[in-house]
């Protein structure tokens, strides 16, 4: 089922099946059939759609069956107009045509599967036993700012992190089901001075400078227009201007490439992706200790030669398969906690040394 691949953090499956979340400024109920999507639309506690008729009538039934046979173009920005500051979002086209862009059932999935099972013995085991994963056409700055905040971190304190962003800086969107629901805030939110302060009271230590640091970055360099443009470029040239923000490594930039900036061919590497690769692809990786930037990249190069220009579609589908045998919950929570009190020690250190250069200086 599509929807069970709904791993994101503004969506809660409220009941078995049924997600709510906010998308394009509205509160939506998703759920899911064999062969369809259904939605509901709600805004200021008011419902304002919700009727289920086919899909060939402008319906809020999509259909899924028939977006399983060849694969198509990624599409192009224009289906959804949002401006800089943070005003009403404005769409162009329909809610259906709306889900559809972020679902991307344009991108035929079953054809794919099969063309990476011609290619990778590995890929046809496991194929037939999964289906209906693919990437989210998400917004760039709500998927920038929420990788930012998974650095050294686990998924429950991540989404604890964006629930404080959007209660804290977005705007209320409505109530549903007893439930208050807000916007993810805008760039120009998280730039303003005394934000890195506030998040830091709210719990999100090192990370708080990374989230206003990177937004006052961005908008010196355009906005939110510059981001959503990263879109236009080259996958090479997209990811070396995310890298240049704060808090921002290889694998952020290529999370944010694949899933909000149509690089398709972007495939973040992490532990994980690793011992796929050292065990199944890459024997010689077993040997190396660690993930280099020149093994990062060399995995990554290997996977986009084997799969072709959707080998982080490819990834995702095989990396979601294969992670039944990853660490417990406690097991995740206890390392991103180690790290986490790593990484303050190593920013108070280096506070240290620089108050420490200053006072050397006074004296002489």
């Amino acid at each position: 089922m599509l929807l069970k691949q709904i791993k994101l953090l503004i969506w809660k499956e409220e009941n078995p099946g049924i997600w709510t979340g906010v998308l394009f400024d509205k509160i939506l109920k998703l759920w899911q059939s064999e062969t369809t999507i259904s939605y509901q639309i709600f805004g200021n506690t008011k419902q304002e759609s919700g009727v289920e008729v086919t899909a060939t009538d402008s319906s809020k039934k999509i259909e899924v069956a028939t977006c399983l046979k060849e694969p198509n173009i990624v599409p192009t920005d224009s289906v959804i107009k949002q401006s800089v500051k943070g005003e009403e979002k404005h769409c162009e086209n329909s809610y259906e045509d709306l889900i559809k862009d972020y679902f991307q059932l344009n991108i035929k999935v079953g054809n794919l599967y099969q063309k990476w099972s011609d290619v990778d013995s590995n890929f046809q085991s496991i194929s037939s036993k999964f289906g209906g994963i693919r990437i989210l056409r998400q917004d760039p700055v709500e998927n920038l700012f929420s990788f930012i905040c998974s650095s050294n971190n686990h998924i429950s304190r991540i989404s604890s992190m964006v629930e404080k962003l959007c209660e804290n800086y977005g705007r209320e969107v409505g109530k549903f089901n007893g439930k208050t629901y807000f916007s993810f805030p805008t760039i120009f939110e998280l730039s303003e001075d005394g934000v890195e302060s506030e998040l830091r009271n709210l719990g999100f230590g090192y990370r708080a400078k990374y989230i206003n640091k990177s937004a006052q970055q961005i908008l010196e360099k355009g906005g939110e227009t510059w981001l959503r443009a990263l879109r236009e470029i080259p996958y090479a040239e997209a990811k070396k201007e995310l890298l240049a923000l704060n808090g921002v490594g290889a694998k952020v930039a290529d999370c944010v490439c694949l899933m909000s900036l149509d690089k398709t061919d972007a495939l973040p590497v992490d532990t994980h992706v690793w011992q796929i690769a050292a065990r199944g692809y890459m024997p010689s990786l077993s040997k190396c200790k660690s993930l280099t930037d020149k093994l990062y990249n060399e995995i990554g190069d290997h996977f986009r030669t084997l799969w072709g220009p959707y080998a982080g579609w490819a990834q995702a589908s095989k990396t979601d398969k294969s992670s039944g045998g990853s660490k417990s919950p406690a097991k995740k929570r206890k390392m991103a906690a180690e790290s986490e009190a790593g990484a303050n020690k190593a920013e108070n250190q280096k506070k240290m040394a620089t108050a420490s250069q200053r006072k050397q200086k006074r004296k002489s």
